[in-house]
């Protein structure tokens, strides 16, 4: 019986690829556990009242009929003044997002713009969604 020796591969050795892939996950899952250095020590607890937590950002809604609304409580443009002073008695930096319906009248959102700036409310957002698909 005569072999043949010319006869070309029929399947693929896929053991180096194995152990390839083999050698990277462990590569990888000795750096992911390793990305932490140093020692081990017991780090001082801080008190509740000095923690540097950041200040609830509160929400402005002027809805399409002119409705003014902070977070979910209905206002008036003077009750919001004297709410956002207290707020800013409290906190003198928070910020402020701005939601302002699409029929909406601009003057709605502009005289909540405009209590505002006289507050001294820096951190101001506007809230805007994302346009359809087209």
């Amino acid at each position: 019986m005569k072999i043949q020796e010319d006869k070309p591969y029929d399947d693929i050795n896929i053991t180096p690829m194995l152990d390839l892939a083999y050698v990277l996950l462990v590569i990888f899952i000795l750096m992911c556990t390793a990305s932490v250095q140093g020692l081990k020590v017991n780090l001082p607890k801080a008190s509740a009242s000095t923690s540097q937590a950041k200040p609830k950002t509160k929400a402005i809604t002027v809805t399409n009929e002119g409705k003014i609304f902070l977070d979910t409580i209905p206002v008036t443009l003077a009750e919001l003044e004297q709410r956002l002073t207290a707020l800013k008695a409290q906190t003198p930096e928070f910020p402020v997002v701005v939601k302002g319906d699409g029929l909406t009248q601009y003057q709605g959102v502009m005289d909540v713009l405009d209590v505002l700036g006289r507050l001294g409310i820096t951190q101001v957002g506007l809230a805007t969604s994302k346009p359809a698909a087209r």
